[in-house]
């Protein structure tokens, strides 16, 4: 291979460098206990919010405030503040704006996150209010607290947003990170969040259908990490009063027709597994569906379960229920799931909710970790 051949394969590796949610985490708080400015790439609805949040309420920088400002709503004035004339001494001073935080809000906090959101979306003039902010960390009269940390977010040019192109200077000021979708990074917020056992259930076996933006397509509705959670939200037990038809169309609305529809038929197959209520009652003991999605679908709904079971036990002080309610569990996928999705069940248990229970309490514990152990382990 040619020399000019490898520096253009070169540098399309590094323009298309990508990170997950999990892993841009790690790397922003390390920016940000250095107080380097950060901005966030990435495409429509892929969590970019909600993972400035996480980290904001994560406690890894002491007790944090995150003020989110969306650029794209403001005007020049709403960042500078407004002019006002001092009569008296003969000179215009600047009122300072009610978003950007005083000395006195700031010192309540350990770390105060600025979060400038749809940055290359705001005009030309409000970017620029926005360079001398992140460049001087002051603009016009007022100056940030030196607690307040910076970080922008916005979407890519080929997303077919409203962008526009940012001043290089202002570009090189921050440390700059292209996010992607990951699943597992998705499905470990999603049962902390109690999205719907159904949408959990169906993603974890069409992963695929997680995320299929396309900004060429006509659809109005797509596939996101943020349709999949308005689906979830619109799936409430209320939404069970539509028909099956109008159902398909409110999940349409959120993440279109196709996937729509795959989504309802994995649903009707799901409305006729045993209740989860019933297996951890240890009521059921088998299952006739053979249907993967409802599989997980059917795992996601006893982790639920169960982990209400864990606070209601620990607060009563009495466990047994909750560990009766283990091992219904536990033997009941023995019996009747794939190793897969006993692991992930497992994983989803012991890791995100941190229900590990007392072996000792739990029957065919020595079975399921000769089984399965290493694997979850492992996971």
């Amino acid at each position: 291979m040619s020399t000019k051949k490898k520096e253009e394969n070169m540098s399309t590796i590094t323009e298309t460098r990508t990170v997950k949610i999990s892993e841009a985490t790690t790397l922003i708080t390390r920016a940000f206990k250095k107080k380097r400015p950060v901005f966030l790439w990435g495409p429509p609805g892929i969590g970019k919010s909600e993972l400035v949040q996480g980290i904001g309420d994560s406690g890894e920088l002491g007790k944090t405030l995150v003020i989110d400002m969306r650029l794209a709503l403001f005007e020049p004035t709403d960042l500078r503040g407004y002019p006002v004339p001092d009569v008296k001494s003969g000179v215009m001073k600047w009122l300072p704006p009610a978003d950007l935080p005083s000395k006195e809000v700031a010192a309540q906090y350990d770390t105060v996150i600025v979060f400038l959101d749809e940055m290359n979306s705001a005009a030309p003039s409000v970017q620029a209010a926005g360079y001398q902010l992140i460049l001087n960390r002051r603009i016009g009269q007022y100056e940030l607290p030196d607690n307040v940390v910076m970080i922008a977010a916005g979407n890519r040019e080929t997303d077919k947003g409203v962008t526009y192109r940012m001043p290089k200077p202002l570009e090189n000021r921050f440390v700059h990170f292209e996010l992607r979708v990951d699943f597992q990074d998705w499905v470990n917020w999603a049962v902390l969040h109690d999205i719907h056992p159904d949408v959990v259930g169906y993603l974890s076996f069409a992963k695929g259908d997680l995320y299929n933006f396309d900004p060429a397509s006509s659809s109005r509705g797509f596939a996101t990490p943020r349709a999949w959670t308005f689906t979830s939200e619109l799936l409430e037990d209320d939404a069970e009063d539509l028909s099956d038809g109008l159902q398909t169309d409110l999940v349409a609305g959120c993440v279109g027709e196709g996937v729509a529809v795959k989504f309802m038929a994995h649903r009707k197959i799901a409305g006729d597994l045993p209740d989860p209520v019933e297996v951890l009652d240890g009521k059921v003991k088998t299952m006739q569906s053979t249907e993967i999605s409802a599989k997980y679908a059917l795992a996601t709904s006893m982790c639920y379960e169960l982990r209400d079971r864990s606070i209601a036990g620990e607060k009563s002080g009495k466990m047994d229920k909750y560990h009766k309610s283990f091992s219904n569990m536990l033997g009941f996928m023995m019996d009747n799931f794939e190793t897969e999705m006993v692991i992930m069940a497992s994983r989803v248990a012991m890791q995100q909710y941190k229900l590990v229970p007392k072996q000792d309490k739990i029957e065919r514990f020595e079975e399921y970790f000769s089984r399965y152990g290493r694997l979850v382990l492992d996971a």
